[in-house]
């Protein structure tokens, strides 16, 4: 990929829009620019500029146009915003177009900026741009990534964190203190003759140890992180007629499932997926449970099944005011062992007769009132974090690749603490310090290679 010439984009979402932006970038931006513009003042760094896009003179000849067409040239009102660089997004000169955002209009300044030298962006173009030149680490392009296509606040918030370092700066520390441990044994290596002293195998072995501890709690953070950023799945299984599609619909918040006081009213999987707590959850309401009485019924009961086994979490919802019938007997026996919740619902009916099956967690719900509904919503959350979320502003994983990268590092951090008990030659100990090193340096981009840059970034939009 060349660095150096300029690449130009639609750096707005497809479709139709009040605004929308075209973004160059490289050194001749404002040369390319500046021929299609008619601005009101001079283009100058980190100022808007109200101005009119024109029909460049040379595009005019190529058209057969007179060139001393006035305000007939107009194509159409635009803002322009200068970057100089290096006080911008790729440490190069970037010029941003807001026009209105008419796909035509998009579509044309980009072929204007085509004819004079600029060069279309390849997916993520930009901000890879950001990365090699220095701008910003691995994570936090990453992370560029992560805000787009959040789909909660909360998940906006996380990658937010991650944009302004927070797991590098989480990383840093332990690099260091790495990096000083290898620094010590090559110099006990390098320098024997100078009487340089060498750390003994126990000061050694503290300092393994020193460096494992906080990084068996960022891998530990990765079970609550690939949620915030996958979110999961919740399947609402149990018998006919035990209120799951007016659960489904209290957790919506709205009417999406169909309910009739008729048993199997719910013969296929309806899905929706809602934030709870931040974390996109994808409900599942599945047809109930039972010896099926027709074809259409027994499909629906089997696809049931499969969604409660495909399912993260299981609300096994059952009638509070019925004693426990053989299919919810069946259902708990079926959940034992998996992360579940069991939903005592219709609570505002008399009767009630429920006793808490084995050693699920019950929640006493009423669709019909929305009494426990807040309560449940808790539960979810509490199976989900385990009690309690990480520190965001600290830096969690929420990326399988880092996920891997610690895991390779601790792995690599084991051998050299074995390598210390069995006396190996510091010479090979550093084999594996430099092997604990070297994923962490993947994890912020101080060493990658071609191929984990191209797998990165061709996940971007163009135009980002």
């Amino acid at each position: 990929m060349n660095l150096d010439d300029t690449i130009v984009a639609i750096a707005t979402p497809p479709g139709r829009g009040g605004i929308g932006v075209v973004r160059l970038s490289g050194p001749d931006a404002k040369k390319i620019a500046l021929p299609m513009l008619r601005l009101r003042h001079d283009l100058d760094p980190g100022r808007a500029v109200f101005g009119e896009l024109v029909e460049p003179a040379d595009a005019c000849v190529k058209r057969g146009l007179q060139l001393d067409l006035g305000s007939a040239a107009r194509i159409d009102e635009v803002v322009v915003t200068y970057f100089a660089r290096p006080h911008s997004y790729t440490t190069d000169d970037i010029v941003e177009i807001s026009a209105h955002g008419s796909p035509v209009v998009l579509h044309h300044i980009v072929e204007l900026a085509l004819a004079r030298g600029a060069r279309l962006a390849e997916p993520g173009e930009f901000t890879m741009r950001a990365f090699l030149n220095g701008r910003i680490d691995l994570t936090q392009a990453e992370a560029v990534r992560d805000l787009i296509e959040s789909q909660t606040l909360y998940q906006a918030r996380v990658a937010a964190q991650q944009l302004e370092g927070a797991l590098s700066r989480r990383l840093q520390p332990i690099k260091q203190k790495l990096v000083e441990l290898i620094a010590t044994l090559e110099a006990g290596i390098d320098f024997a003759e100078d009487d340089i002293s060498v750390l003994p195998a126990d000061q050694i072995l503290q300092r393994i140890a020193a460096l494992r501890a906080p990084l068996e709690g960022l891998a530990a953070s990765f079970a609550y992180g690939k949620i915030v950023h996958e979110g999961l799945t919740l399947a609402i299984v149990g018998r006919p007629n035990v209120g799951k599609s007016s659960l489904f619909n209290c957790l919506v918040e709205r009417e999406r499932a169909i309910v009739t006081a008729s048993p199997g009213t719910t013969r296929d999987l309806v899905s929706e997926t809602v934030a709870i707590g931040g974390i996109p959850v994808k409900l599942v309401d599945t047809a109930g449970i039972r010896r099926a009485l027709d074809e259409a019924e027994c499909i629906g009961i089997r696809k049931s099944m499969e969604a409660l086994a495909d399912a993260d979490l299981v609300l096994v919802v059952f009638d509070s005011s019925q004693p426990l019938a053989p299919e919810d007997k069946e259902l708990f026996n079926q959940v034992a062992g998996r992360p579940a919740i069991a939903v005592a619902n219709k609570t505002d009916l008399p009767g009630k007769k429920w006793s808490t099956p084995g050693e699920l967690a019950t929640v006493r719900t009423s669709a019909t009132t929305g009494e426990g509904i807040p309560e449940l919503r808790n539960e979810i959350l509490r199976h989900v974090g385990g009690g309690a979320r990480p520190e965001t502003e600290t830096g969690f994983l929420t990326n399988l690749r880092h996920q891997e990268r610690v895991r390779e590092s601790l792995t690599a951090l084991a051998a050299a603490r074995a390598a210390v008990e069995n006396k190996v030659p510091h010479e090979m100990l550093l084999l594996d310090l430099y092997n604990a090193l070297r994923p962490l340096d993947e994890i912020t981009g101080a060493t990658t290679t071609d191929d984990i840059l191209n797998l990165i970034f061709s996940t971007f939009c163009i135009g980002k």
